[in-house]
Parts: C-alpha cells; structure tokens; sequence
C-alpha cells in the first residue's frame, strides 16, 4: 500500500509508516498526520494540521477542513445506494454511479469507528461521538452521538470553562470562542433541532 507519486503533499506532512497507507489522487495539507492503514482515495481533500488515525477509508469526494481530528476507524460513504453489479448484471464501472461529496468543516473531530454517510456536512467545529453513524449534517459547534447521530450537545458550552479554552479564545482561536459569539453561527444549538 503506497503514497502514490499522484498525491499532492504540503509542506511537513508526517507519515510515519508510509509503506502501511494507501494514497492516490488526494490533496494532503500542511502539516498534516496520517497513521497506518489508512486509505485516501482520488479526488479526497485533506486540509492542514489534521490529524487521521489509524484504519481510516476516506473515499473519493470528501473534502476536510483545516484542524479536523479524524479518529480510528473512521469511515466515509460516497454512494447513497451501492451495488456491485449494473443492472445488466456486469460489475458497476465509474460510468454507472455518481459520486455523492460530504465535507467536515475546519476544526471539527470525529470519533473512532464513527460512519459518515453521503451527502453530509460536519459544521465548524462539531465534535462526532464514537461509534455514530452520521445520517444528516451536523450544525456548527453540535455535539452529535448515537445511531443514528443526534444533537447532544454544543462544543462552546462544553469547552468554557478550561483553561486551555481561555487562552485559546483569547489568541482569536475559531473554536474556542465563548458561547456569548453564537450569534456568528445562529445562535445556540437547540436540540430539538436534532435530525
């Protein structure tokens, strides 16, 4: 399983054991990790200072924002209703299915084992339990679990109180911002708006 010489790499991208991923036709960001068995299909963006874990599918159409945390396991659907053979009863080709793209927005983590099904966006910042399976778009600083995923919760409450968050929102650090910046993206998360 190679980095293939069709990969576009940024500046400082660490794959420790580059004999163990399968990249082909991606984009790769600055600065970013990507651990063993991992596989990035043609056509995926991968934006900077990411982190994807282990045993991870990123498939063709999946655009990552900047600062995403991709856990182990994680994987990505890109076709709504696959199938293995046309109607005909040959194997389907390129020709006989179109891609449907899904995108995690900048800072946004994502749990290991989770499935992120077609046609979703992750907002900015949204953090995605373990183990969900992610069916509709997940709203901007939402924390979402569960199969299917539901709204649980809001990173901005739930990152207030730490230290860490106070300096980070101080240096202008887009998700760390206090809940009193909702109004940037809507207000706060109500969970009745869960899917």
């Amino acid at each position: 399983m190679p980095v293939s010489d069709s990969v576009r790499q940024g500046r400082d991208v660490a794959i420790p054991q580059p004999a163990l991923v399968n990249l082909y036709g991606c984009e790769i960001g600055d600065g970013t990790r990507i651990g063993a068995f991992v596989e990035i299909q043609k056509n995926a963006r991968i934006g900077g200072r990411c982190k994807i874990s282990s045993h991870s599918f990123i498939c063709e159409g999946v655009s990552v924002g900047d600062g995403v945390m991709i856990g182990h396991g994680v994987m990505f659907v890109n076709d709504p209703f696959p199938r293995a053979t046309a109607a005909d009863g040959r194997l389907q080709t390129d020709e006989d299915w179109a891609v449907v793209a899904s995108t995690v927005r900048d800072g946004a983590s994502i749990g290991s084992n989770a499935t992120i099904l077609a046609g979703v966006t992750i907002g900015r910042c949204a953090m995605v339990g373990a183990g969900a399976v992610v069916t509709r778009d997940v709203p901007d600083h939402a924390i979402v679990a569960g199969v299917p995923a539901r709204i649980i919760g809001d990173m901005r409450d739930r990152m207030a109180a730490s230290a860490e968050t106070r300096d980070a929102a101080a240096t202008g650090a887009a998700c760390y911002a206090p809940a009193s910046s909702a109004k940037a993206t809507g207000g706060r998360i109500s969970h009745a708006a869960s899917p």
